[in-house]
């Protein structure tokens, strides 16, 4: 199973929200990578301005103040105006460090004539953080909140001197740094929304007309009826496409009717004079010359009534009704044991689909037939199997070749080439057998049994 739509709709708008969805993942990760070497920018000089600056106090004073805040402006309170001197580097265990922007501090801090040694920058949560969560137990949570933003996060650039001191500036991060996943999120479901809505009411424009035309043309397959023409509706391609479909179905159902009355005037002008020809042989004395004659009639009368029903099967006159396919069997079986003919049938489940009655019991006679013709006896039985109600008809005759099986199906085909008395026909039956199952939506196959003959199944779908 897979989880790609079939629909033409559904694959455009799953195609379309595939590539949405890697246009705009792409669009994040650019994004977010320009924000953040932004924000590393912003913090970089912020940081270098703050240590600079402590350093230019720092050396014009006779006693470094260690293990102190030195405060800028006497705003105490901020935090983003603090450096703190201290005697070793702010790196707690293993955490990891930004080479990069450490990279880039050194650099600003050369450049602003600052003698470094080493620099260091760390990024860990507040809550992590001894000397920040010191500075609110000592100030209280409020004040700390009261500061105008809420990080969540804070950033330690440090910087170690040639006597070995380390100055630490800690700058908190803004949340709406950490914020562009949602934005991006709540920006991509509404690109989703007015885009496959748009694009699905276009789909809609051209896939409605199109159903109709597979109605349509599904409706004629299984009745060889036609309605009114369709009504051209939808994009030029689709109204186009609803014309030629109405001309070509007006073609084909003007040939089947021609056809149906070829076959008429066929079956008309063939079968009199072979009434005919029948009444006339009764004048013949000898018996067996007659039974030849007579035998012969007889059988070209039924080919041309093979070869007439199978024409007809396409467009049946008589509508589908509900019909109890054990009953069904049972009568035709019983017609055959009122000729002593050996034919039997097991006793099986109640099953009542639509049908058209008298076309499957044409089927069932051919495949009986059949079966009589080349294995002497038949056995019928009805058995449900999943969604399908399945007909089989064994015999035990000597079945056929695996290589021919497909091949008997077709019309005016035979394994042996004779056309007598006891095997004679034009090779219709069981290609009318087969046309008829597919009339009802289901299907004739044969199969060689394991003992010995052939067994035709005949599935029909119970709805």
């Amino acid at each position: 199973m897979t989880l790609w739509p079939r629909s033409l709709q559904g694959q455009l708008l799953s195609a379309i929200a595939v590539a949405l969805f890697v246009a705009q993942g792409l669009g994040a990760l650019l994004l977010y990578r320009a924000q953040a070497e932004r924000r590393e920018e912003l913090l970089v000089n912020s940081a270098a301005f703050r240590l600079a600056s402590a350093v230019e106090r720092m050396d014009g004073s006779p006693d470094p103040l260690r293990n102190r805040w030195i405060h800028d402006g006497g705003r105490e309170h901020h935090m983003r105006f603090r450096v703190r001197v201290a005697d070793r580097s702010p790196q707690l265990g293993t955490e990891p460090r930004h080479q990069t922007a450490e990279r880039a501090l050194a650099l600003v801090l050369t450049r602003e004539g600052v003698d470094v040694a080493e620099t260091v920058v760390v990024e860990r949560a507040i809550r992590n953080d001894p000397v920040t969560q010191q500075w609110i137990r000592a100030r209280g949570e409020q004040r700390f909140k009261g500061m105008g933003m809420r990080p969540h996060e804070v950033v330690i650039a440090a910087v170690r001197r040639p006597d070995g001191s380390w100055l630490h500036a800690r700058i908190p991060i803004p949340p709406g740094t950490r914020g562009l996943p949602i934005s991006m999120l709540l920006q991509t479901l509404l690109i989703y929304a007015v885009l496959v809505g748009a694009v699905a009411l276009v789909l809609r424009r051209i896939t409605r007309p199109l159903a109709a035309v597979i109605a349509r043309m599904e409706n004629f397959a299984g009745t060889r009826n036609n309605g009114p023409p369709l009504q051209p509706e939808g994009p030029d391609d689709i109204r186009d496409l609803i014309v030629a479909h109405n001309s070509l179905e007006a073609r084909v159902a003007a040939l089947l009717d021609e056809k149906d009355v070829m076959l008429g005037a066929i079956g008309h002008d063939l079968k009199t004079p072979l009434a005919a020809l029948r009444v006339r042989i009764e004048s013949v004395e000898d018996d067996t010359e007659r039974g030849k004659m007579a035998a012969t009639i007889e059988d070209i009368n039924r080919s041309l009534d093979d070869i007439l029903s199978l024409a007809r099967v396409g467009r049946p006159s008589d509508p589908l009704e509900p019909t109890e396919l054990g009953a069904l069997a049972a009568a035709v079986v019983e017609e055959y044991e009122d000729q002593g003919k050996p034919v039997t049938i097991a006793d099986g489940p109640r099953i009542v689909l639509p049908a058209r009655a008298t076309w499957l019991r044409r089927l069932l006679r051919n495949l009986i037939d059949n079966a009589l013709r080349y294995g002497g006896q038949a056995r019928v039985s009805l058995v449900r199997e999943g969604g399908f109600a399945v007909l089989r008809i064994e015999d035990e005759g000597p079945g056929i070749p695996e290589t021919e099986i497909a091949r008997m199906l077709e019309p005016f085909t035979r394994l042996e080439a004779s056309r007598n008395s006891a095997t004679g026909g034009a090779g219709l039956g069981l290609t009318l057998a087969r046309a008829v199952a597919e009339q009802h939506g289901g299907a004739l196959r044969l199969a060689n049994r394991t003992g010995g003959g052939l067994v035709a199944s005949v599935s029909l779908p119970l709805v």
